[in-house]
């Protein structure tokens, strides 16, 4: 079992977030705590009402409501009982059991997981703690529930899934297949809490992997110029499509304010996780020359995706190493300056496999006939018969010194060494000073 713990500055806006996705079909409200009556039997205004009250009683207290979500594995499809038995154990776990609080099972998301709705203002006006409750209270309560309700334990998910590479084929959005912003949200829901990024462009060479962009606009635009942002479903070739949903729409308001501080904590990278991408590189550089494409091919394999970026010439001027293992993401300049777009288009070579392909057929063809046939065959042979005539294979053209080096490179490969040959024997009776 994971959990989420979230706070807010208003209990409606959290409230109603349920209650919507209650009247799309989506979820249900399975049961409350603290409530006078069941929750089939009240109108959304008593249940809204029960938590203006208690709020009232404490105008200080700014951020008082809470939103907390407990998500299970995706084998646990438990009953609404067994659902309820564990939102109970917990918000008694964490000090909220006494609080007023309504229970929510949401369907709209790969994984089961349950919503849970509360206060902090307490009957008597006082306010609930929260410091530190998530990595406390709530990390004791998870693991004594994953004991006495047999669990799945959220532990053992992780190191299981950091098992399989994370560029995920499977969780790709395809515009149409599911609502946009579902699609969208499944995908922010991993990425911006599991990955590792430091700035916009590093965020976006994970979520383009989704086929998801986080999107500024251009510089003169006027959701550039507010600040704003907004997430869009990009084709299998990269291109927007579908309508934009803004950043304040998703419940959990992925905004560039939340972004940027997402940015500044995540700017002390392991040095560790740098050097595995380094050494994968390195590695991919060891045994041979490669191109381009090959070495994207063997760092896939190490579970590292590297994403290029291009201007509108098509010229490459940035790369960015996303590991999937690590959950880091990598500026090339941030690796170093050997890592870089320029040094990286540098240590590879930039061998067309078109030209490659030709190259080795041309090889075969005159690996026969390279000794015995003159000038004119070779080149007849490398650019058809209409260049056998003598004014194709003179020294001064092109194709004669093609062909000229082709004889030459073979025949100075059977070259030895004047001091590695075996001398004559001399005749018997011939004079040294002949």
């Amino acid at each position: 079992m994971v959990a989420i713990i979230k706070t807010g500055h208003s209990i409606h806006s959290i409230f109603n977030y349920n209650e919507n996705k209650v009247k799309q079909g989506v979820a249900e409200c399975i049961g409350e705590g603290n409530y006078p009556m069941d929750v089939d039997k009240m109108s959304d205004t008593m249940k809204l009402n029960r938590f203006l009250k208690q709020v009232a009683l404490n105008d200080n207290v700014k951020r008082n409501s809470v939103h907390i979500s407990l998500n299970f594995d995706p084998s646990e499809n438990y009953s609404k009982d067994k659902l309820m038995s564990i939102a109970n154990s917990y918000m008694e776990k964490i000090g909220f059991g006494e609080q007023p609080y309504l229970v929510y099972q949401h369907h709209d998301s790969g994984h089961p997981h349950i919503h849970i709705t509360s206060i902090k203002v307490k009957a008597d006006g006082s306010r609930i703690d929260m410091h530190n409750i998530g990595r406390n209270q709530s990390e004791t309560a998870r693991k004594e529930i994953e004991k006495s309700f047999r669990l799945v334990v959220a532990e053992g998910r992780r190191k299981d899934q950091n098992k399989e590479l994370q560029p995920i084929s499977n969780g790709k959005v395809k515009y149409g297949r599911i609502q946009s912003k579902k699609a969208i949200s499944n995908v922010l829901s991993q990425v911006l809490t599991s990955y590792r990024y430091a700035s916009l462009a590093e965020l976006n060479a994970v979520l383009k992997q989704y086929n998801v962009l986080a999107d500024r606009g251009n510089e003169n635009s006027r959701i550039f110029k507010a600040k704003g942002l907004v997430y869009r479903i990009l084709d299998d070739e990269g291109k927007s499509i579908g309508v934009p949903i803004k950043a304040s729409d998703f419940y959990y308001k992925p905004t560039l304010k939340f972004l940027e501080q997402k940015f500044t904590s995540n700017t002390a990278n392991q040095m560790s996780d740098i050097r595995r991408v380094k050494n994968a590189i390195d590695m991919a550089f060891f045994k041979s020359q490669i191109s381009l494409t090959e070495l994207v091919q063997l760092l896939q394999k190490e579970g590292i995706n590297t994403v290029f970026r291009k201007n509108a010439e098509g010229l490459l001027y940035g790369i960015t190493y996303v590991d999937h293992t690590t959950k880091c993401v990598f500026n090339g300049s941030t690796l170093g300056k050997q890592y870089s777009a320029k040094a990286i288009q540098e240590r590879c070579t930039s061998i067309n496999p078109a030209d490659q392909k030709m190259t080795n057929l041309v090889s075969e063809k005159l690996q026969d006939i390279i000794f015995e046939a003159p000038k004119s065959e070779i080149v007849a042979t490398l650019f058809g018969d209409d260049f056998r005539d003598n004014k194709y294979v003179g020294s001064s053209t092109i194709m004669g010194q093609l062909a000229e080096m082709l004889i030459q490179s073979e025949q100075t490969a059977n070259y030895l060494p004047y001091e590695l040959r075996n001398k004559k024997k001399k005749r018997k009776g011939q004079s040294n000073n002949r």
